[in-house]
Order: structure tokens, then C-alpha cells, then sequence
């Protein structure tokens, strides 16, 4: 299916859509945000799973002040009696999973800039066309980052993606691609990533911005 007949029905639901679609942060832009910064937005994608997103925001700067700012190299250095001291922190959210995670993601942010230079390096040069293979691997080396939270965390880091929302999902179907519900197999995921790649080629526009269409083509305002 063309893409023309969703921005269409899109235009005709939402009116101008300019002023609706996510920024897409230019290569420079990934690569000029530090390590620390996508180790924020890892941990704030993670603890908004299941929380009141305006809770977590209202928190986010005593999150910021706990964890030194998400300076990895500092909170690798902490011993674990000062991990498990985070459980006592009234400025976080104390559940251990989620504290974990902010451990387990410095040392993956670590890692990938030992190997490309910085994170950012590593988003920036993750082809556009394989969202799904950066999102499985996320799932894989990160901590909590798979599903919703993944696509989250590249959302807001900038990183040209799609956000697999229940609009999103329904406008799939309904352009006939045969996916279920809550499609989560290699085999449906390369369908989407397919489906995606096809629109790109066809209109030129971000992913970030199809994926954003498709939405308000479909359903609500979400992305």
C-alpha cells in the first residue's frame, strides 16, 4: 500500500502535522551528546515503565543529583555496598530491578564507546534501515531495553526510529500487512522494518515521522 492515502487521512484527521512529528537528531547531533546522556534517558525510559511518567519527571533532577549525573565513569567506580545503598535513596525510585539496570546499562555504555569511540558513535552508525537488528540488540546487551522501552530510549536519544504503539500497529494492519496485535517474532518485526524501509524509499520522510503519521492516521495522539 501506498503511503500517500495514510498522510492523507492523516491530514484530513490531525489538519497541519508539521508541528506533530518527533525531532530526528542529525548524525552530528548523536554524536556530539555524551555518554551520560544516553544513560539518562536508558534509566528514565525504564522507570517510567509502569510509573507515572509526570511523577518520574517531577523526580528527574534528584534522579540526576543520585546518580552523579549518569557520569558512567563515576558510577562504575561506586562498590556494590553503594549500589545497595540506592535502595534506602528517597531521590530514586527504590526497586531494585530498576537500580540494577542503571549498573548493567553504565557498563553496556562503557563497552560500545570503548568499541566505537562514544555511544553515540555507536547509534549514529547503526544503518537506518535495520532499526529492528538495533533494537534486538539492545534487548540483548542492555539491561531492560527490550520491547516498548527500547524504542523508547532511541525516540529520545534522537535516533530515527519507530515507535510500535497500538496505533502504529492497527495502521500496519490496516495498510495489510499481516502482523498480530502485539507483534514481537523476528518473522512479523522484519515485516514491520520492511514496511517501513518500502514507505521511506517511497515518501523520503524519517521513520520517526512515518511512524508518526501512521498514528494519527489510525488512532490517538500518541506516537
Amino acid at each position: 500500500m501506498s503511503f500517500a492515502p495514510i498522510y492523507q487521512r492523516a491530514l484530513q484527521r490531525k489538519g497541519r502535522l508539521e508541528d506533530l512529528l518527533p525531532h530526528v537528531a542529525s548524525r552530528e547531533a548523536l554524536l556530539a551528546q555524551g555518554d551520560d546522556r544516553y544513560l539518562s534517558k536508558m534509566c528514565r525510559v525504564i522507570n517510567n515503565a509502569g510509573f507515572n511518567w509526570t511523577v518520574i519527571s517531577h523526580k528527574w533532577p534528584q534522579f540526576e543529583e543520585a546518580f552523579h549525573g549518569f557520569n558512567p565513569n563515576i558510577l562504575a567506580m561506586l562498590s556494590p555496598d553503594q549500589w545497595d545503598a540506592y535502595m534506602n535513596d528517597k531521590r530514586v525510585v527504590r526497586h531494585s530491578q530498576k537500580i540494577k539496570a542503571v549498573y548493567d546499562n553504565t557498563v553496556f555504555v562503557l563497552d560500545e564507546a570503548r568499541q566505537h569511540g562514544s555511544f553515540g558513535a555507536f547509534l549514529a552508525d547503526w544503518p537506518a534501515d535495520d532499526i529492528v537488528g538495533l533494537l534486538a540488540y539492545l534487548k540483548k546487551h542492555g539491561a531492560r531495553l527490550g520491547g516498548n522501552s527500547g524504542q523508547w530510549f532511541l525516540r529520545s536519544a534522537g535516533k530515527d526510529s519507530f515507535v510500535l504503539t497500538g496505533d502504529v500497529v492497527r495502521g500496519l494492519q490496516e495498510s495489510g500487512l499481516d502482523i498480530p496485535d502485539n507483534p514481537s517474532s523476528k518473522r512479523d518485526l522484519n515485516k514491520i522494518q520492511q514496511q517501513f524501509t518500502s514507505w521511506q524509499q517511497e515518501t523520503e520522510l524519517p521513520y520517526c515521522h512515518l511512524s508518526r503519521i501512521l498514528a494519527c492516521a489510525t488512532g490517538s495522539n500518541r506516537l
